[in-house]
């Protein structure tokens, strides 16, 4: 199996620099800090080295006439060498009798203090002397004794930098730290968790991230009241409608079984029955909807439980059954995973009409200890683009909700729910024909 590579840093970089705020910022805070840095430096060079030429260069013009003195005519290499001995300078004698340098070759030792391109090409060079008897002594600065200095500032500038880095860095995180809170939040509220608010920092003197994460949570709290007046209200109208559902169904049970009257005596029991499920299913899915749903678990063997249900589905359909013998026992709600297969299968056969094959419901126990049922019709399936609406509440694929095919969009929506109740997931995906829909149901804690 191959294990998918990590990407490059640099390309790690590159989608941290466009997606994320707190690394645009930290870049934006050293470019600014090197950018400032860089201009303070150039400046102060710039003024400090004219102010060396213009107030320096007659002192060190004055300076050089006396070491030149001192070396002699011709000049004296011991002097030279004491000379360089006892000062950072290098010494460099050319001439009919004496040819010597104090530094072996190389590119500081000649620079000296020539080095400033902006004098005149047509000035002598005051670091040049030349004497009476045709030597020409050039002075400049030893750079040996600097070698290590600049590699230690170097590393000590780079060491600050990095330090200035990570405070920044640190300083960014924890401001932008209210972000990551509102997030969470929404997405707490995304999942219908509102128990919890936003953490709001400085309640008392919000930043604009307070104030913007004071408006989400109001805004969350009327969401959730909103849902929760729906939810009452759904459920008082379910619970007002049993009870002349009840008293409907009693009265035309009582009504005579004649030849006129028994067909719209039978309509009418239809009819009442669907009102009586749907209820039971509106009433099912407010309870599970709720973050308070107490499952009744026990022991169950559910390979037992699908051929229960199986066996008690109307008119005896063909069903194929494919299900694995090693399952454990499950700690399940009985009922409720009754209503789950009930339902899944009801809509396997409804839409199986004219199939190729028939239904077929299936257990599998996977490598990790999941146990994963699947239901699968063989009829036309449904758009993909519709896919991600099935397990929506009373939500159907075909605009005609006619009473032949049965059902107002209930049926998925609250296997939905029953799946999630126990921790499974709950997907459904065409399969080419057909439709699938897979449960996949966590493994046992000891698992």
């Amino acid at each position: 199996m191959n294990t998918p590579q990590r990407p490059r840093w640099h390309h790690r970089a590159r989608h941290a620099l466009a997606h994320s705020l707190r690394v645009r910022l930290v870049a934006l805070f050293l470019l600014l800090a090197l950018a400032m840095a860089g201009t303070f430096l150039v400046g102060m060079q710039y003024a400090l080295g004219i102010g060396w030429r213009d107030a320096a260069k007659p002192l060190v013009a004055d300076y050089i006439d006396k070491l030149a003195a001192d070396l002699g005519s011709p000049p004296s290499v011991e002097r030279a060498q004491a000379l360089t001995q006892r000062l950072p300078l290098s010494v460099r004698i050319s001439g009919p009798q004496v040819n010597w340098r104090s530094n072996p070759p190389d590119p500081g030792s000649d620079r000296g203090w020539g080095g400033d391109k902006r004098f005149k090409t047509d000035e002598p060079r005051f670091y040049e002397r030349n004497t009476a008897d045709g030597h020409r002594i050039q002075f400049g600065l030893s750079v040996q004794a600097w070698h290590d200095r600049p590699r230690f500032i170097g590393w000590a500038t780079l060491a600050g930098l990095l330090l200035l880095t990570a405070l920044a860095y640190a300083r960014v995180r924890r401001l932008l730290r209210p972000l990551d809170d509102i997030r969470l939040g929404a997405l707490r509220f995304g999942a219908g968790d509102f128990a919890q608010p936003i953490a709001v920092r400085h309640a008392h003197h919000p930043d604009e991230l307070g104030e913007l994460a004071a408006t989400i949570n109001t805004m969350a709290a009327d969401i959730h009241q909103m849902l929760e007046a729906k939810r009452t209200l759904l459920l008082a109208i379910s619970h007002e409608l049993r009870s002349p559902l009840t008293r409907a169904r009693l009265n035309t049970e009582l009504l005579p079984e004649t030849a006129d009257v028994q067909p719209s005596r039978e309509a009418l029991l239809r009819d009442l029955a669907l009102m009586r499920d749907l209820v039971t299913d509106l009433l099912e899915s407010e309870r599970l909807a709720s973050p308070h749903a107490a499952l009744h678990r026990e022991p169950t063997d559910l390979a037992e439980l699908v051929r229960e249900v199986v066996a008690a589905l109307d008119g005896a359909p063909v069903v194929t059954q494919a299900l694995a013998t090693d399952l454990p026992l499950l700690p399940l709600d009985r009922t409720r995973m009754r209503l789950l297969l009930r339902n899944l299968l009801e809509n396997a056969l409804r839409h199986s009409a004219g199939a190729s094959a028939a239904p077929q419901v299936s257990l599998q126990r996977q490598g990790d200890g999941r146990v994963c049922l699947t239901v699968r019709d063989y009829g036309p399936g449904v758009p993909e683009d519709q896919l991600p609406n099935l397990a929506q509440p009373f939500y159907r694929p075909d605009a005609a909700r006619t009473r032949a095919e049965g059902g107002v969009g209930l049926g998925l929506y609250l296997c939905k729910l029953v799946a999630l109740a126990h921790g499974a997931s709950f997907a459904v995906r065409n399969a080419g024909p057909g439709l699938l829909i897979e449960v996949m149901l966590p493994p046992l804690p000891h698992a």
